[in-house]
């Protein structure tokens, strides 16, 4: 993903090529010192060793080494070789979530579910193949109700298990699994689920939800999707988040059906959002157990719910759960209602085994509860990315603490003026130009079915720099029918609560380390100078091309735009995935350049 030879890239392809040829042997002569050099015994004590710092150290050394001879090959005009394809065993390879792994080195108690690259072991770098069976996608929004058995990893039992309200009426049919969320003729369906939450809103249909305030929603375990579907049905947006599972994943099923999804667990870290992140958290036999480990799970909850927001909690009234050894055990929700006074939630609705708690608007509330309660955090300005959980509550003092009902049409952190200027007047130099390319009827495949006309393959786009989200405006200006997960690099501005307050999924992430998703989860990704924003990293390009390839489907698209020298050398790493490359020439005068990919469909 990154190289200390990088930042010096473009400003060598200018050069003479006496002066070029002498300072590649300069770089030359450092590489092979850097890696030539001893270890002191001063720094490293057979006493004070810690493998994991010397694994590292010599990781670095040898991407040095790599990207040097890469781009050293690049300046020469060679052709770089292709990495070989994985074989079959890498088809539905996750990395950081290595059960197994996470047990050996004692991670215990649903600890070792949670996300762990520290403890990742270098792999051999090789493209990941699709399954045998696998298919294209079919195209939105009949793709959302039948998708192609082969493309997930499910068992059957599984598919007779799925009986809960979020999992419900999928059947296999063939090579297809069906889903039959839409038909309103079914009793306790998922329609009539979400017209009783809404009515213990106040609302008089589920369609009046936004009225209320509600846009965005964390659907915790959300079965294969149907709850999320309806939401989107709605012009809501949902993100699916659940635990890391080898078959009969959730959020694979979900993204598998083009709904808003990745993995995420917090057992022992924090979700990668901002305080005051989402307007409704819903939980329907999601398996959580709210009221372990002093109730930080919750708190969870809290920190990431916006002022007013909703909590939703769909849990058997009579089941004994809870963490009580010597006593008589109660139901969850009952303890969650315990714990809910102690944060400023009120119980508002309870219909069936469905109960519905609101976060309080005022921040006064919490000064006025008793001593014994929760204390209050001390936030501060630390970017909230895999931390470990805490004993207190978040965001009271935060400038975002602005309740629902009353959302402003400026979004808190910036004006009107700075989204304009990053938003659709940033994107019209190009835009024309992307749209024939990628958002076009699809041509036929050799030895395939005359494809139904049109046949517009993008549904689940990723914007790995996303900045204020502005993509995602445009897309939905053009009236495309995506969805956007927008990705804020954790050292960039953070953006992510402007992102989140349009109403867009987002996320933050590090793309020195893996994305939490399953291999073949989006049609298109797309950079905006993010290759430059890598170069002051320490991790390697090649890597993040791998990783963009895992993620990206078959005939999907990626689109880079950064400088002419990062854009070239792109070019030739697209090359070793195997993508279909261009460069493109915006004509405006500046050293921008445009590079569009297209993944090829390696079948066996």
């Amino acid at each position: 993903m990154k190289s200390p030879w990088y930042k010096s890239l473009s400003s060598v392809f200018g050069l003479r090529p006496r002066l070029r040829g002498l300072l590649f042997f300069i770089l030359g002569v450092v590489a092979l010192v850097t890696i030539l050099a001893p270890l002191t015994s001063t720094s490293y004590e057979a006493s004070t060793l810690v493998p994991n710092v010397y694994s590292n150290y010599r990781r670095i050394k040898e991407q040095a080494a790599v990207d040097y001879l890469d781009l050293r090959s690049l300046s020469l005009g060679t052709t770089l070789k292709e990495f070989p394809l994985c074989g079959k065993e890498r088809e539905s390879y996750v990395p950081c979530y290595n059960v197994t792994g996470n047990l050996l080195a004692g991670l215990q108690e649903g600890e070792e579910l949670d996300r762990h690259c520290e403890f990742e072991r270098e792999k051999e770098r090789c493209v990941v193949r699709p399954p045998k069976d696998y298919k294209i996608p079919l195209r939105w929004p009949l793709g959302r109700d039948i998708i192609w058995s082969g493309n997930a990893k499910i068992t059957k039992d599984q598919l007779l298990s799925s009986g809960t309200v979020t999992t419900r009426l999928m059947l296999l049919e063939e090579n297809q699994i069906t889903f039959h969320s839409e038909d309103g003729l079914i009793f306790d369906g998922v329609k009539d689920y979400a017209r009783q939450i809404a009515e213990m809103i106040g609302l008089g249909s589920d369609t009046e939800f936004a009225q209320a305030g509600v846009r965005t929603v964390l659907d915790i375990g959300c079965g294969f999707g149907s709850f999320g579907a309806h939401l989107v049905s709605l012009k809501l947006m949902p993100i699916c988040i659940a635990e890391y599972e080898a078959t009969g994943s959730q959020v694979q099923l979900a993204l598998e059906r083009g709904l808003p999804a990745m993995i995420g667990n917090f057992f022992s870290k924090q979700l990668p959002y901002p305080a005051l992140s989402f307007d409704m958290v819903h939980c329907a036999h999601c398996g959580t157990t709210w009221d372990i480990k002093d109730a930080m799970l919750l708190l969870e909850v809290d920190r990431v719910l916006k002022p007013g927001g909703y909590f939703v909690l769909t849990s058997p009234t009579n089941k004994a759960q809870g963490n009580l050894p010597d006593t008589k055990k109660t139901s969850i929700s009952t303890r969650v209602n315990e714990l809910s006074k102690k944060i400023c939630w009120s119980l508002t609705g309870q219909q069936d085994e469905t109960f519905l708690w609101q976060k309080t608007t005022d921040s006064n509330c919490y000064s006025s509860r008793s001593q014994a309660s929760i204390p209050l955090c001390k936030d501060g300005d630390s970017v909230p990315y895999y931390h470990p959980l805490v004993p207190c509550i978040s965001g009271t003092t935060s400038r975002r603490w602005l309740p629902i009902q009353n959302r402003s049409a400026i979004i808190a952190g910036t004006t009107s003026a700075e989204l304009e200027i990053h938003g659709k007047s940033a994107l019209k130099n190009y835009w024309s130009l992307l749209t024939p390319l990628i958002f076009s009827d699809h041509p036929k495949r050799p030895g395939d079915e005359d494809p139904l006309p049109p046949f517009n393959m993008i549904r689940n786009v990723m914007d790995m720099n996303a900045r204020f989200g502005n993509l995602n405006s445009a897309l939905l200006d053009q009236g495309k029918s995506v969805w956007v997960m927008n990705v804020v690099p954790v050292n960039a501005r953070n953006t992510l609560p402007i992102i989140l307050d349009r109403g867009f999924a987002g996320v933050l992430h590090d793309w020195c380390e893996p994305f939490p998703t399953y291999p073949r989860t989006y049609d298109m990704l797309h950079a905006n100078e993010l290759l430059t924003h890598l170069s002051s990293e320490r991790c390697s390009l090649m890597d993040l091309f791998l990783e963009m390839d895992r993620i990206l489907r078959p005939e999907g698209w990626v689109v880079l735009s950064d400088k002419v020298g990062v854009i070239e050398m792109a070019r030739a790493l697209a090359t070793r995935v195997r993508w279909e490359a261009r460069v493109i020439d915006l004509q405006d005068g500046s050293d921008q350049r445009l590079l569009v990919c297209q993944k090829p469909f390696l079948k066996k």
